[in-house]
């Protein structure tokens, strides 16, 4: 699975092999925002098509769109682990936010 991003907002990229096309769908939020194109480039242009018309859909509505993810995430953890990956992000020469960011984008 692949990915774009346009004004802060990405979007998740797959191939139906069935409509012989990409489809996206605008991710982090829970409005349904989907395009789809033929190629890249096409699809580059529908996903920021789609983008600019929630944008102005939501301001003719008079709501405000919703927003991505802020990239703040809070966890509760077993003290244990939060001391073990404390250990770990100074043994890295890292704060525990970045060892941790390092650490999920890795596993993702």
């Amino acid at each position: 699975m692949n990915t774009m991003s346009y004004k802060g907002y990405a979007a998740r990229i797959e191939y139906s092999d069935e409509d012989a096309c990409f489809i996206g769908h605008v991710a982090g939020i829970n409005d349904v925002v989907g395009f789809h194109a033929e190629s890249v480039k096409e699809l580059r242009a529908a996903f920021e098509e789609a983008v600019d018309d929630y944008l102005k859909t939501c301001e003719k509505l008079g709501r405000p769109p919703q927003k991505p993810y802020s990239g703040k995430l809070m966890l509760r953890v077993p003290p244990e682990i939060h001391a073990r990956a404390a250990m770990m992000a100074e043994a890295h020469g890292l704060s525990l936010n970045q060892w941790a960011s390092e650490v999920i984008s890795k596993a993702s």
